[in-house]
């Protein structure tokens, strides 16, 4: 196996002791079990990212397993929360399942995030799903660059990581109605006066790049995103396939969106082919792969599971860790 971002947790030898279950894409496809398929051709047109390929086989293969994994974890989880209610004489309160979903720039966590949350979403047991992406707690481009930080964009200090850890634990806490401010890719910005709203989920799915993030020794008081997860999912693939697929993917842009007069790249829709892709190399070698390095790979350990994908853009290994 390549070194680099894919190379996953470490399987089991004889020699020694993993708390993973490592398992080929055939294998976990089997733990789908009778699970039905329930989204069509049409709703993955709606739910693919910019240039990727998911299939309706491999939304059988990989996701549907997964959501039945996650709905026994969530069923399992209520049983414990009406357990503790019955122990201490209270009503039983509407406590959402949390999952958090971490990844590289480019390396389709925000598909893997869609699919789950429609296929979840068509269990009987929690019907409400919903989704919230990290971007709309980035710190406004104004207080970015204030800060001097508009290079470091994505990486933890880029965040208002208190607004989002408080937000994160209202909605675990059962308020009725908890706001999330909104992000535009557009404009590579936060939506003034925009919000999305969250009421009582009985699932909510946080996806962004750190979201797994803990912090050293000297944060130990500190209280992380993280800490409100159930259940958290890494998205995995080798360095060098997802900075080719950030260079695709920002050729594909720089003749769709980046042509809107309102977007904040819209200097580099004139690229040439070759001008476009030296430029998505340069981002990817001074920002978003530094910041996959430093701070988002060193977080795949800590997750529950780990679905790392080939240069197909299909994931082809699956890790979960052992209870």
């Amino acid at each position: 196996m390549r070194a680099g971002a894919g190379a996953g947790p470490r399987p089991a030898s004889p020699a020694d002791a993993t708390p993973w279950v490592t398992l080929p894409r055939r294998d976990w496809a089997a733990l789908r079990s009778a699970t039905p398929l329930t989204l069509s051709e049409a709703d993955l047109v709606q739910l693919r990212g910019i240039n990727e390929r998911v299939s309706l086989d491999e939304v059988a293969d990989v996701y549907l397993p997964l959501s039945r994994l996650l709905n026994l974890y969530v069923a399992a989880t209520q049983d414990l929360h009406r357990a503790t209610d019955t122990f201490l004489g209270s009503l039983a309160a509407k406590v959402p399942f949390v999952i958090g979903i971490a990844g590289s720039v480019a390396v389709g966590k925000s598909t893997t995030s869609r699919i789950l949350q429609a296929l979840l979403s068509r269990w009987p047991d929690h019907p409400e799903v919903a989704l919230v992406t990290t971007d709309g707690f980035l710190w406004p481009n104004a207080e970015l660059e204030r800060r001097g930080l508009m290079d470091r964009k994505g990486f933890p200090e880029s965040y208002d990581v208190a607004s989002l850890v408080r937000f994160v634990a209202r909605v675990k806490s059962g308020e009725p109605e908890v706001a999330a401010p909104v992000y535009s890719h557009l404009t590579y910005d936060i939506v003034d006066d925009e919000k999305v709203l969250v009421r009582q989920p009985d699932v909510l799915i946080v996806e962004g790049l750190n979201v797994l993030q803990t912090g050293t020794s000297a944060d130990e008081r500190r209280v992380f995103v993280s800490d409100f997860f159930d259940f958290s999912i890494y998205v995995d693939a080798e360095e060098e396939d997802i900075a080719r697929w950030y260079i695709e993917r920002f050729r594909t842009l720089r003749s769709t969106a980046f042509r809107d007069p309102r977007s904040y790249f819209r200097r580099y829709a004139d690229l040439t082919d070759e001008e476009a892709d030296a430029t998505a190399r340069d981002i990817w070698d001074r920002i978003n792969g530094v910041n996959l390095r430093e701070n988002v790979l060193p977080t795949r350990s800590r997750a529950d599971l780990v679905l790392q994908k080939a240069l197909d853009h299909g994931v082809h290994t699956v890790h979960l860790r052992k209870l």
